[in-house]
Protein backbone atom coordinates (compact mmCIF):
# COMPACT_ATOMS: atom_id res chain seq x y z
CA UNK A 1 0.00 0.00 0.00
CA UNK A 2 0.94 3.39 -1.25
CA UNK A 3 1.10 6.76 1.41
CA UNK A 4 1.51 9.63 0.41
CA UNK A 5 1.80 13.01 2.67
CA UNK A 6 2.32 16.82 2.45
CA UNK A 7 3.18 19.47 5.05
CA UNK A 8 0.80 21.35 6.99
CA UNK A 9 0.95 24.97 6.17
CA UNK A 10 0.06 25.83 10.03
CA UNK A 11 1.46 24.61 13.19
CA UNK A 12 -0.28 24.21 16.56
CA UNK A 13 2.12 25.88 19.83
CA UNK A 14 2.51 23.64 22.63
CA UNK A 15 0.35 26.06 24.72
CA UNK A 16 -2.40 26.32 22.04
CA UNK A 17 -6.25 25.40 23.61
CA UNK A 18 -9.17 25.26 21.55
CA UNK A 19 -11.36 27.72 23.91
CA UNK A 20 -8.86 30.15 24.03
CA UNK A 21 -10.51 31.23 20.29
CA UNK A 22 -13.86 32.20 22.39
CA UNK A 23 -12.20 35.38 24.52
CA UNK A 24 -9.89 36.34 21.36
CA UNK A 25 -13.34 37.27 19.28
CA UNK A 26 -14.30 38.91 22.40
CA UNK A 27 -11.54 40.80 22.50
CA UNK A 28 -11.05 41.31 19.30
CA UNK A 29 -14.68 42.01 16.94
CA UNK A 30 -16.75 42.05 20.12
CA UNK A 31 -19.82 43.04 18.47
CA UNK A 32 -19.96 40.22 15.80
CA UNK A 33 -22.81 38.13 15.32
CA UNK A 34 -20.95 34.51 15.87
CA UNK A 35 -24.05 32.82 16.64
CA UNK A 36 -28.49 32.65 15.97
CA UNK A 37 -30.07 30.86 18.24
CA UNK A 38 -33.68 29.86 18.16
CA UNK A 39 -35.38 31.51 20.75
CA UNK A 40 -39.35 31.11 20.61
CA UNK A 41 -39.11 30.31 16.80
CA UNK A 42 -37.43 33.49 15.83
CA UNK A 43 -34.12 33.74 15.40
CA UNK A 44 -32.04 35.56 17.70
CA UNK A 45 -28.40 37.21 17.44
CA UNK A 46 -25.70 36.63 20.16
CA UNK A 47 -22.76 38.33 19.88
CA UNK A 48 -18.95 37.56 20.32
CA UNK A 49 -18.83 39.12 23.66
CA UNK A 50 -22.36 37.46 24.62
CA UNK A 51 -21.13 34.25 23.72
CA UNK A 52 -18.26 34.51 25.66
CA UNK A 53 -20.16 36.07 28.37
CA UNK A 54 -21.80 32.42 28.70
CA UNK A 55 -19.48 30.55 27.87
CA UNK A 56 -17.36 32.02 31.12
CA UNK A 57 -20.39 31.89 32.87
CA UNK A 58 -20.46 28.36 32.44
CA UNK A 59 -16.87 27.78 32.93
CA UNK A 60 -17.09 29.24 36.28
CA UNK A 61 -19.55 27.32 37.28
CA UNK A 62 -18.16 23.71 36.14
CA UNK A 63 -15.14 25.17 38.20
CA UNK A 64 -17.26 25.66 41.31
CA UNK A 65 -18.87 22.69 41.48
CA UNK A 66 -15.84 20.57 41.16
CA UNK A 67 -15.02 20.23 38.07
CA UNK A 68 -11.00 19.37 37.93
CA UNK A 69 -9.14 19.99 35.12
CA UNK A 70 -9.05 16.24 33.01
CA UNK A 71 -12.43 15.30 34.33
CA UNK A 72 -14.50 14.00 31.54
CA UNK A 73 -18.17 16.08 31.47
CA UNK A 74 -20.53 14.35 29.67
CA UNK A 75 -23.83 16.03 27.25
CA UNK A 76 -26.83 13.93 26.25
CA UNK A 77 -28.69 16.17 24.01
CA UNK A 78 -29.54 16.45 20.56
CA UNK A 79 -27.42 19.41 18.21
CA UNK A 80 -28.48 22.63 19.98
CA UNK A 81 -27.46 26.30 20.97
CA UNK A 82 -26.69 25.46 24.53
CA UNK A 83 -24.65 22.12 23.29
CA UNK A 84 -22.04 24.35 21.53
CA UNK A 85 -21.77 26.81 25.06
CA UNK A 86 -21.53 24.27 27.08
CA UNK A 87 -18.64 22.21 25.13
CA UNK A 88 -16.35 25.21 24.90
CA UNK A 89 -17.26 26.04 28.19
CA UNK A 90 -15.74 22.51 29.40
CA UNK A 91 -12.71 23.08 27.29
CA UNK A 92 -12.21 26.09 28.76
CA UNK A 93 -11.64 24.54 32.49
CA UNK A 94 -9.32 22.05 31.31
CA UNK A 95 -12.11 19.34 31.26
CA UNK A 96 -12.99 16.41 28.44
CA UNK A 97 -16.24 16.49 26.85
CA UNK A 98 -17.94 13.25 25.99
CA UNK A 99 -21.20 13.67 23.91
CA UNK A 100 -23.56 11.27 23.68
CA UNK A 101 -26.20 10.45 21.20
CA UNK A 102 -29.55 11.78 21.92
CA UNK A 103 -31.37 8.46 20.54
CA UNK A 104 -29.00 6.35 22.97
CA UNK A 105 -30.69 3.58 24.53
CA UNK A 106 -30.36 3.34 28.22
CA UNK A 107 -27.24 0.53 28.12
CA UNK A 108 -25.43 2.71 25.62
CA UNK A 109 -25.53 5.51 28.10
CA UNK A 110 -24.54 3.55 31.02
CA UNK A 111 -21.46 2.21 29.18
CA UNK A 112 -20.93 5.18 27.94
CA UNK A 113 -20.76 7.30 31.49
CA UNK A 114 -19.41 4.53 33.17
CA UNK A 115 -16.64 4.01 30.82
CA UNK A 116 -15.39 7.64 30.03
CA UNK A 117 -16.08 8.02 34.16
CA UNK A 118 -17.85 11.31 33.59
CA UNK A 119 -18.09 12.85 36.59
CA UNK A 120 -20.88 15.67 35.29
CA UNK A 121 -24.04 14.80 32.98
CA UNK A 122 -25.77 17.17 30.97
CA UNK A 123 -28.86 16.28 30.08
CA UNK A 124 -30.78 18.00 27.11
CA UNK A 125 -35.23 17.11 28.39
CA UNK A 126 -36.22 15.53 31.75
CA UNK A 127 -36.65 12.04 29.85
CA UNK A 128 -32.54 12.11 29.66
CA UNK A 129 -32.34 13.37 33.27
CA UNK A 130 -34.49 10.92 34.64
CA UNK A 131 -32.33 7.91 32.10
CA UNK A 132 -29.47 9.32 33.66
CA UNK A 133 -30.65 9.03 37.17
CA UNK A 134 -32.23 5.92 36.57
CA UNK A 135 -28.47 4.55 35.90
CA UNK A 136 -26.53 6.77 38.87
CA UNK A 137 -26.18 3.26 41.20
CA UNK A 138 -23.95 1.78 38.22
CA UNK A 139 -21.95 5.17 37.81
CA UNK A 140 -19.82 5.52 40.57
CA UNK A 141 -17.97 8.29 39.46
CA UNK A 142 -20.90 10.40 38.47
CA UNK A 143 -21.93 12.84 41.24
CA UNK A 144 -24.61 15.27 39.49
CA UNK A 145 -27.18 16.06 36.32
CA UNK A 146 -27.85 19.44 35.00
CA UNK A 147 -30.83 19.58 32.67
CA UNK A 148 -30.18 21.34 29.40
CA UNK A 149 -34.23 22.21 29.05
CA UNK A 150 -36.92 20.46 30.65
CA UNK A 151 -38.17 21.22 33.62
CA UNK A 152 -35.84 21.60 36.01
CA UNK A 153 -33.60 24.63 36.09
CA UNK A 154 -31.59 25.47 33.03
CA UNK A 155 -28.19 24.12 33.44
CA UNK A 156 -27.00 27.63 31.86
CA UNK A 157 -28.53 29.35 34.07
CA UNK A 158 -27.70 27.32 37.10
CA UNK A 159 -24.40 27.25 36.61
CA UNK A 160 -23.52 31.34 35.97
CA UNK A 161 -25.25 31.34 39.09
CA UNK A 162 -23.00 29.31 40.96
CA UNK A 163 -19.84 30.33 39.26
CA UNK A 164 -20.74 33.79 40.45
CA UNK A 165 -18.18 33.66 43.46
CA UNK A 166 -15.75 32.19 41.58
CA UNK A 167 -12.41 34.91 41.15
CA UNK A 168 -11.73 35.21 36.82
CA UNK A 169 -8.41 34.07 37.86
CA UNK A 170 -8.96 30.72 38.32
CA UNK A 171 -10.41 30.63 35.14
CA UNK A 172 -7.60 32.36 33.59
CA UNK A 173 -5.18 30.10 35.38
CA UNK A 174 -6.87 26.82 33.71
CA UNK A 175 -6.51 28.17 30.39
CA UNK A 176 -3.09 29.03 30.84
CA UNK A 177 -2.15 25.76 32.31
CA UNK A 178 -3.39 23.85 29.61
CA UNK A 179 -1.40 22.09 26.91
CA UNK A 180 -2.44 21.38 23.17
CA UNK A 181 -1.50 17.77 23.84
CA UNK A 182 -4.11 17.49 27.17
CA UNK A 183 -7.21 15.60 26.15
CA UNK A 184 -10.08 17.65 25.15
CA UNK A 185 -12.88 14.77 23.91
CA UNK A 186 -13.73 11.71 24.03
CA UNK A 187 -15.83 11.03 21.21
CA UNK A 188 -18.12 7.57 21.21
CA UNK A 189 -19.57 5.48 18.05
CA UNK A 190 -23.15 5.36 18.06
CA UNK A 191 -23.44 2.19 19.07
CA UNK A 192 -25.11 0.41 15.87
CA UNK A 193 -22.57 -2.36 15.37
CA UNK A 194 -21.71 -2.80 18.66
CA UNK A 195 -20.91 -1.43 22.43
CA UNK A 196 -20.23 2.22 21.55
CA UNK A 197 -15.93 2.76 20.99
CA UNK A 198 -14.02 5.98 22.26
CA UNK A 199 -11.49 7.70 20.78
CA UNK A 200 -9.69 10.22 22.90
CA UNK A 201 -8.30 13.67 20.80
CA UNK A 202 -6.56 16.17 22.32
CA UNK A 203 -6.74 20.15 21.92
CA UNK A 204 -3.94 19.37 19.19
CA UNK A 205 -5.95 16.89 17.26
CA UNK A 206 -8.63 19.63 17.21
CA UNK A 207 -6.91 22.73 16.41
CA UNK A 208 -5.33 20.24 13.24
CA UNK A 209 -9.11 20.02 12.27
CA UNK A 210 -9.80 23.48 12.75
CA UNK A 211 -7.08 24.88 10.78
CA UNK A 212 -6.68 22.45 7.74
CA UNK A 213 -10.56 23.12 7.25
CA UNK A 214 -9.93 26.48 7.36
CA UNK A 215 -7.44 26.48 4.71
CA UNK A 216 -8.91 24.19 2.62
CA UNK A 217 -12.50 26.07 2.73
CA UNK A 218 -11.16 29.71 2.80
CA UNK A 219 -14.30 31.22 0.86
CA UNK A 220 -16.85 29.29 2.63
CA UNK A 221 -15.51 29.46 6.19
CA UNK A 222 -15.15 32.97 6.63
CA UNK A 223 -16.63 36.41 8.17
CA UNK A 224 -20.11 37.11 6.61
CA UNK A 225 -21.00 33.22 5.94
CA UNK A 226 -23.86 31.37 7.68
CA UNK A 227 -23.82 28.12 8.54
CA UNK A 228 -26.82 26.15 9.67
CA UNK A 229 -25.90 22.67 11.47
CA UNK A 230 -28.10 20.12 11.97
CA UNK A 231 -25.99 16.84 12.02
CA UNK A 232 -25.96 15.65 15.42
CA UNK A 233 -22.93 17.70 17.00
CA UNK A 234 -22.12 13.90 19.09
CA UNK A 235 -20.24 13.18 16.35
CA UNK A 236 -16.99 14.21 15.05
CA UNK A 237 -18.21 15.71 11.72
CA UNK A 238 -20.18 18.80 13.41
CA UNK A 239 -18.61 19.18 15.92
CA UNK A 240 -15.31 19.90 14.01
CA UNK A 241 -17.33 21.95 11.09
CA UNK A 242 -18.54 24.20 14.32
CA UNK A 243 -15.51 25.00 15.54
CA UNK A 244 -13.69 25.53 12.34
CA UNK A 245 -16.94 27.97 11.93
CA UNK A 246 -16.65 29.97 14.85
CA UNK A 247 -12.86 30.07 14.45
CA UNK A 248 -13.32 31.75 11.12
CA UNK A 249 -16.26 34.24 12.35
CA UNK A 250 -18.76 32.22 10.22
CA UNK A 251 -22.08 32.98 12.04
CA UNK A 252 -23.75 29.41 13.64
CA UNK A 253 -27.13 28.21 13.45
CA UNK A 254 -28.26 24.65 14.97
CA UNK A 255 -31.39 22.83 14.74
CA UNK A 256 -31.42 19.25 15.50
CA UNK A 257 -35.51 19.37 13.54
CA UNK A 258 -34.86 17.45 10.67
CA UNK A 259 -38.47 17.39 9.60
CA UNK A 260 -38.57 20.95 9.08
CA UNK A 261 -35.53 22.03 7.41
CA UNK A 262 -36.92 24.53 4.20
CA UNK A 263 -39.09 26.50 6.43
CA UNK A 264 -35.17 26.83 8.45
CA UNK A 265 -33.57 27.38 5.33
CA UNK A 266 -35.75 30.00 3.97
CA UNK A 267 -35.59 31.70 6.98
CA UNK A 268 -32.06 31.50 8.08
CA UNK A 269 -30.15 31.85 4.54
CA UNK A 270 -27.28 29.24 5.48
CA UNK A 271 -24.10 30.05 2.65
CA UNK A 272 -22.90 26.73 4.11
CA UNK A 273 -24.40 23.49 4.49
CA UNK A 274 -23.02 20.33 5.12
CA UNK A 275 -24.93 16.87 5.27
CA UNK A 276 -25.10 13.02 4.78
CA UNK A 277 -26.40 12.21 1.42
CA UNK A 278 -29.50 10.82 3.22
CA UNK A 279 -30.67 13.83 4.11
CA UNK A 280 -31.22 15.51 0.86
CA UNK A 281 -32.44 12.40 -0.67
CA UNK A 282 -35.49 12.09 1.78
CA UNK A 283 -36.07 15.88 1.15
CA UNK A 284 -35.35 15.27 -2.99
CA UNK A 285 -38.20 11.87 -2.38
CA UNK A 286 -40.41 13.66 -0.83
CA UNK A 287 -40.25 16.60 -3.00
CA UNK A 288 -40.67 14.27 -6.20
CA UNK A 289 -44.00 12.32 -4.11
CA UNK A 290 -45.46 16.10 -3.16
CA UNK A 291 -45.35 16.60 -7.24
CA UNK A 292 -46.51 13.78 -7.98
CA UNK A 293 -49.40 14.29 -5.43
CA UNK A 294 -50.13 17.54 -7.30
CA UNK A 295 -49.86 16.16 -10.64
CA UNK A 296 -46.58 16.97 -11.88
CA UNK A 297 -44.40 14.25 -11.88
CA UNK A 298 -43.36 14.71 -15.27
CA UNK A 299 -42.81 18.60 -14.78
CA UNK A 300 -40.50 17.67 -11.92
CA UNK A 301 -38.77 14.73 -13.22
CA UNK A 302 -37.80 16.62 -16.60
CA UNK A 303 -36.71 19.85 -14.43
CA UNK A 304 -34.04 17.34 -12.34
CA UNK A 305 -32.79 15.86 -15.46
CA UNK A 306 -32.13 19.26 -16.98
CA UNK A 307 -30.30 20.70 -13.96
CA UNK A 308 -28.17 17.45 -14.53
CA UNK A 309 -27.41 18.04 -17.75
CA UNK A 310 -26.97 21.86 -17.15
CA UNK A 311 -24.41 20.74 -14.19
CA UNK A 312 -22.49 18.69 -16.55
CA UNK A 313 -22.53 21.18 -19.39
CA UNK A 314 -21.14 23.66 -17.19
CA UNK A 315 -18.31 21.28 -16.39
CA UNK A 316 -17.66 20.76 -20.03
CA UNK A 317 -17.66 23.26 -22.74
CA UNK A 318 -20.58 25.04 -21.50
CA UNK A 319 -24.33 24.58 -22.13
CA UNK A 320 -26.13 24.70 -26.11
CA UNK A 321 -28.15 27.28 -26.84
CA UNK A 322 -31.42 24.25 -26.23
CA UNK A 323 -30.15 23.20 -23.21
CA UNK A 324 -30.30 27.00 -22.27
CA UNK A 325 -33.34 27.33 -23.22
CA UNK A 326 -34.99 24.61 -21.21
CA UNK A 327 -33.09 25.56 -17.98
CA UNK A 328 -34.63 28.90 -18.51
CA UNK A 329 -37.79 27.58 -18.63
CA UNK A 330 -37.54 25.45 -15.97
CA UNK A 331 -36.01 28.16 -13.80
CA UNK A 332 -39.65 30.30 -14.00
CA UNK A 333 -41.44 26.53 -13.17
CA UNK A 334 -38.90 24.78 -10.57
CA UNK A 335 -35.92 26.49 -10.01
CA UNK A 336 -36.27 29.96 -8.45
CA UNK A 337 -38.86 28.09 -5.61
CA UNK A 338 -35.76 26.19 -4.54
CA UNK A 339 -33.31 29.14 -4.26
CA UNK A 340 -36.70 30.95 -2.26
CA UNK A 341 -37.25 27.93 -0.08
CA UNK A 342 -33.23 27.48 0.63
CA UNK A 343 -32.57 31.44 0.76
CA UNK A 344 -30.05 30.41 -1.97
CA UNK A 345 -30.06 34.09 -3.26
CA UNK A 346 -27.30 34.58 -0.08
CA UNK A 347 -25.49 31.36 -1.28
CA UNK A 348 -25.01 32.67 -4.81
CA UNK A 349 -22.23 34.89 -4.00
CA UNK A 350 -20.17 31.49 -3.41
CA UNK A 351 -18.98 29.71 -6.62
CA UNK A 352 -18.46 26.54 -4.54
CA UNK A 353 -22.70 26.48 -3.44
CA UNK A 354 -23.19 28.05 -6.95
CA UNK A 355 -22.31 24.56 -8.73
CA UNK A 356 -23.93 22.94 -5.68
CA UNK A 357 -27.02 24.78 -6.52
CA UNK A 358 -27.39 23.89 -10.05
CA UNK A 359 -26.86 20.23 -10.07
CA UNK A 360 -28.96 17.23 -9.49
CA UNK A 361 -30.69 18.90 -6.75
CA UNK A 362 -32.40 21.86 -8.33
CA UNK A 363 -35.85 20.99 -8.49
CA UNK A 364 -35.70 19.36 -5.17
CA UNK A 365 -37.37 21.78 -3.03
CA UNK A 366 -40.09 22.89 -5.40
CA UNK A 367 -42.87 21.15 -4.62
CA UNK A 368 -41.81 20.30 -0.77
Amino acid sequence: MRQYSVPAHFSVGERDNVAAMVFEHERDDPGYVIYQRLVDGAWTDVTCAEAAHQIRGAASGLIAIGVQAGDRVSIFSATRYEWAILDLAILAVGAVTVPIYETSSAEQVRWVLQDSGAVLAFAETDAHAAMVSELAGDLHALRRVLHIDGSGRKALDQLEEEGASVDPAELTARLEAMRAGDAATLIYTSGTTGRPKGCQLTHSNLLHEIRGTRECLPTLLRPGQRLLVFLPLAHVLARSLTLSAFASKVTVGFTSDIRNLLPLFAVFKPTVVVSVPRVFEKVYNTAEQNAVNDGKGAIFKRAAQTAVDWSRACDGGGPGLLLRAKHAVFDRLVYHKFRAALGVTAMRRSPAVRRWARGWATSTAAWA
